[in-house]
């Protein structure tokens, strides 16, 4: 016997893992950028997973491939090769300034690589294994393991997980003169989000990041840019840090690389991945077939179909609606944001914010606890956007006098 949306809630809330608190709804199918609960509800999209559905829902495309690759082969470990996997890391060289790809299963697994290969780096090839320092920014986010969450520069993650690994420290975003000051000769790596996402779509400056090339030049040190949220096209570049024209070391992706499938990667250079060996690293799923034919089939339709240019045009029609209603509503502080990675400044009302534009049937989330964060799927059209402006229009008008 099916059971009811309220019967499975409450098996949710028995069974459930407690670190989640989710809506009191459940998600079914979608189509496009529009999402349906399981009781008939309608819902426009502008989370996509947080930034992982890029193609939105059903997209023909990917549907057909996954379903292709599940009925042929869909795990062989990384004891053998499949040709989709090497498809997958050849295209990603060919985008980027890249020689070897490592793939995993998640942007936190792709961040520990990076910290990992740096360190290894700096030890076996440098052959100074003093140098060992990672410096990450404030309000940063990279993740949830130990290595990740001890680069995240947001104190409310590590509490109860104390002690942090030794070796991080934390400089301010978009201030060179603070970074430099962590930065010395035990600095293995200076980890940073062209465009910090949890801490609040906060996008960094292009000198900053020119400057930070030059500061790691300078000291011996590594250069990652996380683009775990910012990269497959969803800035209007296929990675963020190309609008500033610096070459990273190390990149990090993951959440729109698969389109809805987990993985994550973790790019670098020849020179560097000297470090990595035989057993130095590994993972069981990391390059499955069926990951990373999700993937190719991604980077395939975000040509074919211009999503990155789309991504740059609908991004700029969504900030030019957010300012709109910021001069309506007091309550939008301002906007920041690049393509379709959008914040509004919304202080403490912004939880309350995302409440009522779920009663509007539009689904946004926070960021940095102030900020509501558009993140839609880059298929989204003129008039999808239009609709969500129109949507949060709505629901601001509780908050036209407060």
């Amino acid at each position: 016997m099916t059971r009811t949306t309220q019967e499975l809630l409450e098996a949710g809330d028995r069974h459930g893992s407690s670190t989640f608190s989710p809506a009191r709804m459940i998600l079914d199918h979608g189509e496009g950028v529009w999402i349906y609960d399981r009781d008939g509800n309608k819902y426009l999209d502008f989370v996509a997973g947080i930034a992982v559905t890029s193609l939105g829902y059903n997209h023909p495309r990917l549907t057909a491939a996954l379903r292709d690759q599940v009925e042929r082969l869909m795990h062989v470990s990384n004891l053998y090769y499949s040709a989709e996997q090497i498809e997958l890391v050849d295209t990603l060289c060919a985008r980027s300034f890249a020689d070897r790809v490592f793939l995993c299963n998640s942007g936190t697994e792709a961040v520990e690589s990076a910290i990992k290969l740096a360190r290894r780096y700096q030890n076996v090839v440098v052959g100074k294994p003093e140098k060992y320092g990672i410096v990450s920014m404030l309000k940063s986010f990279h993740g949830r393991t130990m290595g990740a969450l001890a680069a995240t520069g947001q104190p409310k993650y590590h509490a109860g997980f104390e002690p942090m690994l030794p070796g991080f420290d934390y400089a301010e975003y978009n201030n060179l003169e603070d970074v430099a000051s962590k930065v010395g000769p035990n600095t293995a790596a200076v980890l940073i989000e062209p465009i910090q996402g949890e801490g609040g779509v906060n996008p960094a400056d292009a000198e900053f990041l020119r400057g930070l090339r030059k500061l790691c030049d300078d000291n011996g040190a590594l250069l990652i840019f996380d683009e775990i949220q910012t990269g497959v096209g969803r800035t209007g570049k296929f990675f963020a840090h190309e609008a500033a024209d610096v070459r990273p070391d190390i990149v990090t992706l993951a959440k729109g690389l698969g389109g809805g499938v987990p993985i994550g990667a973790m790019l670098s250079t020849e020179e560097i991945f000297q470090a990595f060996v035989k057993g130095s690293h590994g993972t069981t799923f990391g390059g499955n077939p069926l990951a990373a034919r999700a993937a190719l089939t991604v980077l395939e339709v975000l040509d074919e179909e211009e999503l990155m240019a789309n991504a740059a045009a609908r991004g700029e029609q969504l900030r030019e609606g957010l300012e709109a209603l910021a001069e309506r509503y007091d309550v939008i502080q301002s906007v920041r944001g690049r393509g379709l990675m959008m914040g509004a400044i919304c202080g403490d009302a912004a939880p309350a914010i995302v409440g009522e534009c779920l009663k509007q049937g539009l689904l946004i989330n926070t960021a940095g606890g102030n900020t509501l964060r558009f993140v839609p799927p880059m298929i989204v059209s003129e008039d999808d956007v239009k609709e969500a402006l129109k949507r949060l229009g709505k629901a601001l008008e509780v908050f036209a006098n407060s």
